[in-house]
């Protein structure tokens, strides 16, 4: 870079800016100025159509026209020399989109991403400064470059869906969000993540058969850390509202005055199954499917699954969280009219690399899936027939 150059970034709210021509690199200079909140007035013989609603004087330019502006823009292709001329003879600052190394300002490639802020310039090729500034941009909306503040300032908790388990499936979004976190609380199914250094980590999962955070803790120590500055980001397994708690979390942050941002997930229930080339809906097999939480058997009294409405309602069944209990719901379907042949698909492990499938009937589905373990997806219905 030329060491003469200074960057610098103006406030041009309310200060007027002349813009001298009217062709397609004037109209690009002028929505950005109106962006910026300048007062753009524009000097040209000529105007594009699509030249904003601005003040245009339709004429030939004249020396005097740049008296009173902050900044002048010099995009005619024909008379720039005299503009810049007029310019430099009052001290005003102006821009030459004709020929960079004769002009006394750049117009840099600009991204901006929440309140980060990113100008590139690479010498004299525009081309280079935009590809940089593409690539810088896409880093940051995808989390590869931190946008975290380099000082406290007001708390809040954003329920970040983590999907499936390969952190390839996060979201943008998400991924943004926890390049910026302060602190993240994890579920033992939030897929694993590289976090910054001297981000808090929290792991708050319930281990079956081992210690485990009580839901009223994890909204405590939500709201906590948020009252206290930190930025927190809440990641779990799968989706933030299927069959998780995700809403009194919510609830936690909302009674204490927390902001609170919501970012759904790919649901297992969906992932799974087709990581396994299983479609859950497929035209001439089936028009519907039903998410089913399995966590308590048929026949349990807190149980509010009717299992002999599902049987009959035939389409597709998804079964989550049904694992130990995969005997007694096939037992129940078939009981309620689902035949014993129906096609079966269990898959353990979607999206990781231990992913394992085993395709069953739902008569024979409790042993042939019996060396599979938790967490795993059971897919009932037709569609298991088409998988590829």
């Amino acid at each position: 870079m030329n060491p003469t150059r200074y960057p610098l970034h103006l406030d041009l709210a309310g200060r007027r800016v002349l813009v001298v021509g009217g062709g397609p690199v004037a109209v690009r200079r002028v929505r950005g100025l109106l962006d910026a909140g300048a007062a753009v007035d524009v000097v040209a013989s000529e105007v594009s159509p699509d030249m904003p609603d601005v003040p245009v004087q339709r004429r030939a330019f004249t020396d005097s026209d740049v008296d009173g502006a902050w900044l002048v823009h010099a995009c005619t292709g024909a008379v720039d020399d005299g503009v810049a001329a007029a310019c430099e003879a009052r001290r005003i600052w102006c821009v030459r989109a004709d020929d960079a190394a004769l002009s006394a300002g750049w117009v840099p490639a600009v991204a901006r991403v929440d309140d980060v802020v990113v100008s590139v310039t690479a010498g004299r090729d525009p081309r280079r400064a935009t590809g940089l500034r593409d690539a810088l941009a896409l880093a940051l909306e995808t989390g590869d470059l931190p946008l975290r503040r380099s000082r406290p300032g007001a708390g809040s908790v954003a329920l970040v869906g983590g999907g499936p388990g390969d952190p390839g499936l996060l979201t943008v979004r998400g991924r943004r969000l926890l390049a910026g976190a302060d602190v993240v609380v994890r579920d033992r199914l939030a897929p694993q993540v590289e976090l910054p250094d001297g981000v808090e980590v929290v792991e708050v999962g319930k281990t079956p058969g081992g210690l485990s955070w009580t839901q009223t803790d994890i909204c405590r120590l939500l709201v906590d850390r948020a009252l206290a500055g930190a930025r927190v980001v809440r990641l779990k397994g799968g989706d933030v509202h299927l069959f998780a708690r995700g809403i009194e979390e919510v609830a936690a942050c909302v009674d204490a005055g927390v902001p609170v941002e919501v970012v759904p997930g790919v649901s297992s229930a969906f992932a799974a199954p087709a990581y396994a080339g299983i479609p859950v809906t497929a035209r001439g097999l089936t028009q519907s499917v039903a998410v089913v939480s399995a966590h308590l058997p048929p026949g349990d009294p807190g149980s509010t699954v009717d299992w002999d409405a599902l049987a009959r309602l035939g389409g597709t069944l998804v079964l989550l969280m049904g694992m130990d209990r995969l005997a007694a719901i096939c037992t129940a379907l078939v009981a309620g009219g689902r035949p014993a042949d129906t096609p079966v698909a269990v898959v353990q492990d979607g999206s990781l690399p231990t992913q394992e499938v085993v395709v069953t009937t739902l008569a024979c589905a409790a042993v042939d899936a019996a060396g599979l373990r938790a967490p795993a997806v059971v897919v009932v219905g037709e569609v298991v027939g088409a998988r590829r």
